[in-house]
């Protein structure tokens, strides 16, 4: 998902020049609608793509992103559809003509969880890249670490409070508002080279160390990296042609299939067993040359520089969707300066909280891929279809939509039990 840079992917909606864009006669190209749809589903979740091989094994791993995809095709085509026969221009307007208010709360509700677990996410990860991260006995120091020593101001705790306070803070406060690939593709193949290499890749599962009901936990990872449908409707607006928006989702589905696939081989050929679920952490002094030394340190600074500009704009969506629901008959939230100031410093402190209380990016991953994220993708659009309010739906359409219902829940139930009980 791309829980980066609008991450929500459902993440930071391109709804400000909607308007603008509807009464100019050209809009955008399909490349940009291409580079808008990439970008939004490739985000903080590239970040456990190869802990996710790690588990499955090399071909099921690349087989399940093939599959992920292949059905998010479908449901973008199924909400496409009944774009074009309806008269809703929103995703949580189309689910509204279907099922009412309730389902356009519903799609609300699953975004602002969306969001706010995103957020942190980001928290969790900035404090990985500057604190560093500890796996049973063995501690990956973080960046502050590296270059001052280990001392109680470089600690998680006080360093993303510090971040908090001082960086998120007065960015959240405006009222208005493939490199990382390249990188770790060629350390990987460098390593190779130089026989540093010496992890076994597993091409299949390993069942001594994992139980089937484990493989199950990685369907979210890869569900939260394919989620853009919220999205969908905003881009396709600023479409020049709007009938290319099909063709602009298969282009970037293959181009997202291709960098994760990259993303998790050369992931894991790094780092073999030894992977987090946030590979960032495994970014800590591994090479022996200077200037490997340097790329560990940009590809970690860099990333987390990246996320600290994009969480303001999460930010952002998160608090005017929050509001929305809870004051629909307040004046807007930029011009009630308590409730902006309120809401904002709550948010900030509840997203501090849990980032400091539950350090993993992979819980996260797992609860939205399963509950809200797979909602948005899968279930809301299969449910559509079923409805049927516009009489379009083929009986093959609501075979297909049953079916990717069955598999949407029970991956889920699955892989929420395995890791609650497992």
């Amino acid at each position: 998902m791309k829980l980066d840079q609008q991450d929500a992917r459902m993440d930071t909606p391109l709804l400000e020049d909607v308007l603008e864009n509807q009464n100019s006669s050209q809009g955008a190209s399909i490349s940009g609608a291409v580079f808008n749809i990439t970008t939004t589903m490739i985000g903080a979740g590239i970040m456990s793509i190869p802990a996710a091989i790690k588990v499955l094994g090399i071909v099921p791993g690349f087989l399940l992103i093939l599959v992920v995809a292949f059905f998010t095709e479908i449901t973008v085509e199924f909400l496409l559809r009944y774009t074009k026969s309806g008269k809703s221009t929103t995703y949580a307007g189309i689910v509204g003509e279907s099922f009412g208010a309730i389902g356009s709360v519903a799609v609300q509700i699953c975004v602002i969880i969306t969001l706010f677990g995103a957020l942190i996410i980001y928290l969790i990860i900035i404090g990985d890249v500057l604190c560093g991260s500890k796996s049973g006995e063995t501690l990956h120091l973080g960046i502050l670490q590296e270059w001052f020593g280990i001392h109680w101001w470089n600690s998680r705790a006080f360093a993303i409070l510090f971040i908090v306070l001082f960086v998120m803070l007065p960015l959240v406060w405006q009222k208005r508002v493939v490199l990382f690939v390249v990188i770790c593709s060629a350390m990987a193949i460098q390593a190779l080279w130089e026989g540093k290499s010496t992890q076994k890749l597993r091409l299949l599962s390993d069942f001594s160390k994992v139980s089937a009901f484990d493989l199950f936990t990685t369907v979210p990872i890869f569900v939260t990296g394919f989620a853009f449908h919220v999205n969908v409707h905003p881009i396709r607006v600023e479409l020049g042609k709007p009938t290319e928006m099909s063709l602009a989702v298969r282009i970037s589905l293959a181009i997202t299939v291709a960098i994760y696939s990259a993303i998790g081989f050369f992931g894991y050929l790094l780092f073999g067993d030894s992977i987090m679920s946030d590979m960032l952490v495994n970014f800590d002094q591994n090479s022996d040359t200077t200037i490997g030394k340097l790329l560990d340190v940009i590809v970690r600074l860099t990333y987390a520089i990246h996320l600290l500009l994009v969480f303001p704009l999460l930010n952002f969506t998160l608090r005017a969707n929050i509001d929305e629901l809870l004051f629909p008959k307040k004046p807007i939230l930029a011009s009630d300066t308590l409730r902006f100031v309120s809401l904002t410093c709550v948010l900030l402190a509840i997203t501090y909280i849990i980032a400091i209380a539950i350090p993993d990016i992979w819980l996260f991953f797992q609860f939205m891929g399963s509950t809200t994220v797979v909602c948005l993708s899968f279930i809301f659009p299969g449910t559509i279809i079923l409805r049927d309010v516009h009489g379009i739906s083929t009986t093959r359409d609501k075979i297909i939509a049953i079916l990717v219902i069955l598999l949407a829940v029970g991956t889920s139930t699955i892989a929420i039990s395995t890791s609650l009980y497992g």
